[in-house]
């Protein structure tokens, strides 16, 4: 069903996002059944990309991860989207009655996962890892993200459309700062607590 809806997202996604407000998922089943699928993504693509073939930033001069310092910078960044997913859902769920929702954490989470969803399926790019390859893919699985947030809020939380629009952009701030913190968490983890070690493409 899951996989259903997410196929769906690409082809008609207002009709989708009203097929999932009619539907009852709880945070376990999100966390548990998607969110641990679909972090694991970009997790295990940059894995394999950054240790079997190497990171690059103009397609040439490959550098590889070693794998003793990929696996912990693999995992941590696997967990850091079960955070931000959390995290990001949380706050809709907190700002929600400020314009005029009334839905539970589970619709919220449900609101977050799919409107992530392009995101998390570009971390397949990781399995090339070139700079502006993966820069590219990232800004347009953002765009089709930041289209869905606006389709799905309405229908999902309910709310009217010209509060609807307000909303999601203060979702979608969110998001970016989320985004940011994660990168800036991912430089400070690299030089201190997960050093990464580099080989010789």
């Amino acid at each position: 069903m899951f996989l259903q809806h997410m196929m769906g997202m690409l082809y008609h996604p207002k009709a989708e996002w009203g097929a999932l407000r009619k539907e009852r998922y709880t945070t376990w089943h999100i966390f548990l059944a998607q969110i641990s699928l679909l972090a694991a993504i970009p997790a295990v693509s940059l894995y394999i990309g950054t240790t079997q073939i190497g990171w690059s930033v103009a397609g040439s001069e490959y550098v590889k991860l070693d794998v003793s310092s990929a696996i912990p910078a693999a995992i941590a960044f696997y967990f850091a989207m079960w955070v931000a997913v959390g995290f990001i859902g949380g706050c809709i769920h907190w700002m929600e009655k400020t314009y005029g929702g009334n839905v539970s954490m589970d619709e919220c989470l449900v609101l977050t996962t799919f409107t992530a969803t392009p995101l998390f399926l570009s971390g397949l790019a990781g399995l090339y890892p070139v700079l502006w390859f993966n820069v590219f893919v990232g800004l347009v699985a953002l765009c089709y993200s930041v289209y869905l947030l606006y389709v799905g809020v309405p229908i999902i939380m309910q709310i009217p459309e010209e509060r609807a629009f307000m909303f999601s952009t203060s979702v979608l701030t969110v998001g970016l700062c989320v985004l940011v913190g994660l990168i800036a968490t991912t430089v400070i983890l690299w030089s201190t607590l997960i050093p990464l070690s580099y080989i010789a493409g």
